[in-house]
């Protein structure tokens, strides 16, 4: 026998709820087949349909009044008949109807206009109004069509500027921009070699007999080595016309033929016989690679030299084929054998003169100084924080036997040719930014190659001071090294680029910019590659909230002063802020430092006044102080190298009294 279970009482009772709601809805006369009662989401409200026109637009809707939330069920149900009908019909009187209508008119008004405006179907966003099921009022749903519609048109701005950008700038193009380099007919010569190979020294020796050249130098140091060595140089009888062009110098000769310069400070419109491109394999260099990039596409010379190390072969030849320029290539070989020692040097007491020590920090330098001198040997100090001219003074002090040995970072991997007989790693561990990790084969070998100077020492030696370090030098050295990519190679963005960008998106924001010129330009092919640095990144996030140009905010995103020093990041931020407000920015004497003899402060004091130095060359009429910004810098170096001397002297003057 089959039974069918009755509904439960209270089912009953809702069901005659609901009908009884239905017939209220009809006591509403004419307006009732415009109103509905919904129960929903908790609520109970009635909701007014109807169709409106503007613009040509037929939109139906259906909305909740501003008022048209009535009760919780819960409390519309304890109502009797009588009191619901008195607050429908409150709520959802003509009037209320016709305000809602109205509304609606407007707004379907004004988004049909802007939808005109942008070209776009106003029914994406409109028909909406008739399927919202919500209990939320009419002003809430018009506010999240908006801000749909203003989502919209922000994507479909951004699709178009996007596709601007792609046509305003094509990387496939950049080595046509360089339009001197472009008219030359340019043959490229790569001396490719270990250090000490001889590979500088021939191409300065064809830059010197040439009628006009340039010396690019991945340093100021070298650059300035450079610049002194082709004023002694009379390779016809003749000294040279030389001018000296950093970022933050300028030496100046009458009529010069020849200029030594920093690779970002190469001048693209002066045709010369012959350039050098030292260090070439920072094409690789995450940071600056853009700048060789640069000096490859657009050297205006007859004849480029790229000098370097071996492993930017596949790489050179990528570019002279992609540039089609006639590539010659030379691979040269060491001079002088350079070996490990058998073991471990394993106490100070076993360094010896002539050594070079390597530590990766300037804590770790300046304690490795200290205990070397504690055994009476004189030091040297050569570490990234010196100015160039102090790097210069101590690398000198070597060089003439006033130091026994010198302790300094891989600062002395790059140029300071020095006699060096032996390299002794205290490690093989390098902090890269955001960990320690051990450093490259390259890096090791370039290290280790600047022992055993031609012409001075025989052979080159290398150990590490534990036996760790000792076993992972051998192990490095004789590591294969990766030749760098044959594409990818990067170009950063110039103050043209960013014009461009600007004008097919109206955009302002630097940040903006760049990001643009990372993501939205055309690559075709990925041979060239848009780059830009962290600290470029992270500047004009900051500069976009002074109101500057395009042009300055750019010019000040590429000072070069550390942002990891507080009151160097401090001294960037009053210079930008004087810049908004057309303020100039002057120095006194003293003005930084003052006669501080705490060595760090000092070296700060150096870097502060070479920023300053940087910006006066670009922007004079606000850093007007370029004299006093290089007088205070070399007296900050000389304090800098006196305070060096000094504790190298009274170091020593200890260690003899302690051993007599």
């Amino acid at each position: 026998m089959t039974t069918s279970a009755l509904p439960p009482d209270d089912h009953l009772d809702h069901a005659a709820d609901e009908q009884h709601d239905s017939t209220l809805v009809q006591e509403l006369g004419e307006l009732a087949e415009h109103i509905a009662l919904v129960k929903m989401e908790g609520r109970v409200f009635v909701r007014f349909s109807g169709v409106v026109k503007a613009g040509g637009l037929r939109v139906p809707y259906a909305l909740v009044p501003a008022q048209g939330v009535l009760a919780r069920p819960a409390k519309w149900r304890k109502m009797d008949r009588a009191t619901r009908l008195a607050l429908l019909r409150e709520r959802a009187s003509a009037a209320a109807f016709e305000e809602l209508r109205l509304q609606v008119s407007d707004f379907v008004a004004d988004i049909a206009g802007q939808c005109e405006d942008v070209e776009s179907d106003p029914m994406l966003f409109l028909h909406t109004l008739a399927d919202m099921q919500t209990s939320e009022p009419a002003g809430m749903v018009f506010d999240r069509i908006r801000q749909r519609f203003t989502h919209a048109i922000e994507r479909q701005q951004e699709e178009q500027h996007a596709a601007r950008t792609r046509q305003s700038i094509n990387l496939a193009e950049y080595p046509a921009s360089f339009e001197m380099a472009r008219r030359l007919p340019r043959r490229f010569v790569a001396l490719l070699g270990p250090t000490n190979s001889g590979k500088t020294h021939r191409a300065m020796e064809a830059l010197m007999k040439a009628k006009s050249g340039i010396y690019l130098a991945p340093l100021r140091l070298l650059a300035l080595e450079n610049f002194e060595r082709m004023q002694e140089a009379r390779p016809n009888g003749k000294p040279l016309a030389v001018s000296l062009v950093t970022g933050e110098e300028r030496r100046l000769a009458d009529d010069a033929t020849h200029v030594a310069s920093t690779v970002e400070m190469l001048d693209t419109r002066t045709a010369v016989e012959v350039a050098v491109i030292d260090e070439i394999q920072m094409l690789a260099d995450p940071e600056r690679g853009a700048a060789w990039t640069a000096a490859v596409c657009g050297a205006p010379a007859h004849t480029v030299y790229l000098v370097g190390a071996p492993e930017a072969r596949r790489a050179i030849e990528a570019l002279a084929e992609r540039l089609d320029c006639p590539l010659e290539v030379h691979v040269l070989k060491r001079m002088g054998p350079l070996s490990m020692e058998p073991t471990a040097v394993r106490k100070v007491r076993n360094l010896r003169r002539g050594d070079a020590v390597i530590a990766f920090s300037r804590r770790e330098v300046l304690m490795w100084r200290d205990m070397i001198t504690e055994t009476g040997l004189s030091v040297a100090t050569v570490y990234g924080n010196l100015s160039p001219e102090v790097r210069r003074a101590q690398a000198q002090r070597f060089r003439d036997g006033t130091a026994d040995v010198v302790v300094g970072t891989d600062a002395l991997a790059m140029g300071l040719n020095m006699p060096i007989a032996r390299i002794v790693m205290t490690t093989s561990v390098k902090y890269n930014g955001r960990e320690e990790e051990e450093i490259s084969a390259a890096l090791a070998r370039q290290i280790a190659g600047r022992a055993g100077r031609y012409g001075v020492h025989e052979e080159g030696l290398v150990a590490g001071y534990d036996n760790e370090t000792h076993e992972v030098m051998r192990a490095l050295l004789k590591e294969k090294l990766h030749a760098l990519n044959t594409s990818g190679f990067a170009v950063a963005p110039t103050l043209e680029h960013l014009h461009r960008i600007a004008a097919v998106t109206g955009e302002q924001s630097l940040s903006k910019l760049l990001r643009r010129f990372i993501h939205n330009i055309d690559v075709p092919d990925g041979f060239f590659f848009p780059r830009i640095t962290e600290d470029q990144k992270e500047r004009a996030l900051w500069l976009d909230t002074l109101p500057l140009s395009v042009a300055d905010k750019f010019t000040l995103s590429l000072v070069p002063i550390s942002s990891k020093v507080p009151s160097l990041q401090t001294a960037w931020e009053n210079w930008s802020r004087n810049l908004s407000q057309g303020k100039m920015s002057t120095l006194r004497q003293h003005a930084y430092g003052g006669n501080s003899q705490n060595l760090q402060q000092v070296e700060d004091t150096c870097r502060y006044y070479s920023a300053y130095a940087w910006l006066s060359y670009r922007l004079p009429e606000y850093f007007p102080d370029i004299e006093t910004a290089q007088q205070l810098s070399r007296d900050a170096s000389e304090r800098v190298d006196s305070i060096l001397r000094a504790h190298n002297a009274a170091s020593r003057q200890r260690s003899s009294k302690k051993f007599r």
